[in-house]
């Protein structure tokens, strides 16, 4: 098969430098307008390359469609996100390609002092020869999710330009605020129009995920009593005084990020501020089963309620609000989607592995909502910091066993145990199939 990685790189290196970051405290859809840059540097590249119905949605997704060459086979949808995180700068990356990558530590030119190595990231240790590319240490680089973007449209321009490549339709799905959880407005699952779909937003090379956490968003709001501080004597109720005691009252030494790993979850006060009047504390919430993710639910709402005794002149008002659910709950009930992608992975020679994502996807809401969408592997690594990198080498696996998964649907070897444009199956989730599954990643 064709040699991606130059195309690849040149299209990651294109994409990364836009800033395309997306803020959860935005009400606007999408949630910044440089996304809509990105949406339209897309459109036209797809129209350029000559794809069917390319179309900006007015929530910000771009759409297109490459033409099925057999007809009657299921349609097949392909989702990559635009964003980039907000937990880090992601204005002004400057990437940089570190050729034939010899095993030892990566500098940063920005940042002397950061050091990229196999020490800090195992797996950096094995892509000898690899081409690395890494941002320039001052900003993450952007690989989650425009190395996705990156290799979805390098497979449809190949596509496009082999009509004689047997495969269905083709429907591509390039999304807005994945990272904030808004990168599946309700409107999508129709407008896709597809009877499965695969997010490419994965890891390391093999990696075929059908399990992502259930999350859950929490805002805490404290509102104390405001009086000057020179006559605040027996007056005065510091609401920033509440938010700590709020904080340092919930788990330090577990079930926090830092000190869970595999199939545990976590409470993760990410931001706190405001004033002596109101503070606020916001969190997330991340389980792999319903019950566990309620039942941190109820921890917050009971440190909540413990913090308001302590002083009644306050209110202290939490709100929890769902994000996501674990995708494995319906996606186990029929494996063909996973199954087709672990095949497409052993045809390239890469042996398919499936672990629990420490996190979502927008494959996670389709899912739920009645699309079944897998996760592939793109090769992203250190995602959402300054040490983010990726291999080129990587990046055209992944484009080959999206290439090689198109071609293998068909239609006889479809047959799914419930319609996917139907409301999903509700009730308690199946146990995990494979409980001793590799350790996800993060």
């Amino acid at each position: 098969m064709t040699d991606f990685t130059a195309e690849l790189e040149e299209r990651l290196l294109r994409y990364t430098v836009l800033d395309s970051q997306s803020d959860e405290t935005s009400a606007s859809q999408p949630s910044t307008a440089i996304q809509l840059d990105m949406a339209r540097l897309l459109a036209e590249e797809l129209t350029g390359i000559g794809a069917a119905e390319v179309r900006t949605t007015e929530y910000g997704t771009v759409l297109a469609t490459i033409p099925a060459t057999v007809e009657g086979l299921p349609v097949v949808g392909m989702l990559a996100h635009v964003d980039t995180a907000p937990a880090y700068r992601a204005a002004g990356v400057k990437p940089v390609v570190h050729r034939g990558y010899n095993g030892g530590p990566i500098g940063f030119a920005d940042a002397p002092a950061l050091v990229l190595s196999p020490e800090v990231s195992p797996y950096l240790g094995e892509k000898l020869g690899h081409d690395i590319v890494t941002a320039s240490g001052t900003t993450l680089l952007g690989a989650d999710d425009k190395a996705g973007v990156a290799i979805l449209m390098t497979a449809a321009r190949h596509l496009l330009a082999h009509p004689e490549l047997p495969h269905g339709a083709i429907r591509l799905a390039f999304t807005p605020d994945e990272e904030i959880g808004r990168g599946v407005d309700p409107r999508l699952p129709e407008d896709l129009g597809a009877d499965f779909a695969y997010t490419l937003d994965g890891g390391r090379v093999g990696e075929i995920e059908y399990e992502s956490f259930s999350a859950d968003g929490a805002v805490v709001t404290i509102t104390g009593v405001s009086v000057h501080p020179g006559i605040a004597k027996g007056k005065l109720v510091n609401a920033l005084h509440l938010a700590t005691k709020l904080v340092a009252t919930l788990p330090q030494a577990t079930m926090t990020p830092e000190t869970t790993d595999d199939r545990e979850g976590f409470l993760h006060v990410y931001e706190m501020g405001g004033t002596a009047a109101e503070a606020v504390v916001k969190l997330i919430l991340r389980d792999f089963e319903r019950e566990g993710l309620a039942a941190k639910g109820a921890l917050l709402r009971q440190v909540c309620d413990a913090v308001q005794a302590t002083e009644p002149r306050a209110t202290v008002v939490c709100e929890i609000r769902p994000q996501y659910r674990n995708m494995r709950y319906w996606l186990e009930q029929d494996m063909t989607p996973v199954e087709l992608a672990r095949e497409a992975c052993r045809a390239e020679g890469i042996e398919p592995v499936s672990v629990p994502i420490r996190g979502g996807t927008d494959g996670s809401r389709l899912t739920e909502m009645g699309v079944p969408t897998p996760n592939v592997f793109t090769g992203m690594q250190e995602i959402h910091g300054p040490l983010e990198w990726i291999s080129v080498q990587d990046m055209a696996a992944a484009t080959r066993v999206c290439l090689r998964l198109v071609g293998m649907v068909r239609g006889e070897a479809w047959r799914l145990a419930w319609h996917p444009r139907l409301t999903p199956p509700s009730g308690p989730p199946a146990a995990p199939s494979t409980p001793g599954r590799p350790a996800p990643r993060g």
